[in-house]
């Protein structure tokens, strides 16, 4: 029987794949190349580092990766030693692009500020970048992107430069992590950078940590009163809980962990694995339903203060940073498994489709946002 050893955090793993073989758990830091020393298949999220030190003198003949990105996979290895390989790009898209407009709302409405005009900086025109773009425009933010590779590949009017960006009110952070090159993104925002950014400027990454530098980032915050919101850090799962005091939001790399987009993962990859062995899938998720799917919009204040609400009801980011800043009190010595627990563990979050609101069917302003972010609506 075919053996095919799975990161614990990949929802449904025994589900989807205990017809193809017998399924191994395992916790994604602990998985070692003893433990596949009889395994045909591995199944990872990001934080196992699969190379050659992982897999020589194994049998694995198959990887996938429940993730977008890749930078965990050493690629040039897996082709050399004909090892199949499939990612699960674009499966969690619409949870960071909610997690996105969850934290710009809150931070706006705190602040008593209009989204309308506002510019959106957006560094990174992939599966969520362009998600994101879509949705700022509908809501009358004036939209930057910059993604040099796509800029090369078609018209460069549709893109701009990163000294343009610098200038967004807000700015959003969206790229693989590439280590060399043209595009690479390592400190893509190092000190000189950050420094160009204007005062009081919404800083999210959402992207890869090492695509900031974290402990330049620390200063910036104090010089130019920066809002910043991190779901990636340096050094994880060891963070550095000086930039945690000073983020408005922090969360433990979890803004794409909706159960949709963690079960798109799977699915992708199960149908990538089935598609190797030269079979037809038969497994499908079945979904619960959300318990509460109904949100009555009967609060009043600007319209930023009441979308915030409604997404509140929804998804709630404050509690994800409310966990995740528990940690500044932490012995340095627990931080890391305590990081990962917030990962493991983390409750059960559904997207926005499956949230139904009622509000009034006059108010065409807000209904169109709603719809942007995928609200259904009762009015």
């Amino acid at each position: 029987m075919m053996n095919i050893v799975i990161d614990e955090n990949i929802s449904y793993a025994e589900e989807a794949f205990s017809s193809l073989g017998k399924v191994i758990i395992c916790h994604g830091r602990k998985i070692t190349n003893q433990i596949l020393k009889n395994a045909d298949a591995l199944i990872v999220r990001s934080i196992t580092k699969v190379d050659k030190i992982l897999l020589q003198d194994t049998p694995v003949k198959f990887v996938g990766t429940a993730t977008i990105g890749t930078d965990h996979i050493d690629l040039e290895y897996l082709q050399s030693n004909g090892i199949c390989f499939s990612d699960a790009k674009g499966c969690n898209a619409d949870a960071v692009t909610e997690y996105v407009f969850s934290s710009i709302f809150k931070l706006l409405s705190e602040e008593n500020l209009s989204i309308k005009g506002m510019s959106i900086g957006i560094v990174g025109i992939g599966n969520i970048g362009s998600r994101i773009a879509k949705i700022a425009g509908i809501l009358g933010m004036r939209v930057f992107k910059n993604d040099p590779p796509l800029q090369r590949q078609y018209s460069a009017k549709d893109f701009v430069p990163l000294d343009d960006i610098y200038k967004c009110d807000i700015i959003t952070l969206h790229v693989p992590f590439i280590k060399t090159g043209i595009d690479k993104t390592v400190h893509l925002f190092n000190h000189s950078n950050l420094a160009k950014l204007n005062d009081n400027t919404i800083f999210i990454n959402a992207s890869r940590g090492q695509v900031v530098e974290n402990t330049e980032l620390i200063e910036t915050i104090d010089r130019k009163s920066l809002n910043v919101v991190l779901d990636v850090w340096e050094n994880e799962p060891g963070i550095n809980t000086k930039l945690l005091k000073r983020v408005k939001i922090g969360s433990p790399h979890i803004a794409g962990y909706s159960l949709e987009g963690k079960v798109n993962g799977t699915v992708i990859i199960y149908n990538a694995f089935c598609n190797y062995l030269g079979i037809q899938p038969v497994w499908k998720p079945s979904l619960p339903k959300v318990k509460s799917p109904d949100i009555v919009s009967n609060i009043t204040g600007s319209y930023e203060q009441i979308l915030n609400n409604i997404i509140h009801s929804a998804y709630s980011i404050e509690e994800d940073d409310g966990r995740m800043k528990e940690l500044i009190t932490m012995p340095e010595s627990e931080i890391s498994n305590y990081f990962d627990t917030l990962r493991k563990e983390y409750p059960l979050r559904r997207e926005f489709t499956n949230y139904n609101v009622t509000i009034d069917k006059n108010n065409e302003e807000l209904t169109g946002a709603l719809k942007a972010l995928r609200f259904g609506n009762k009015s």
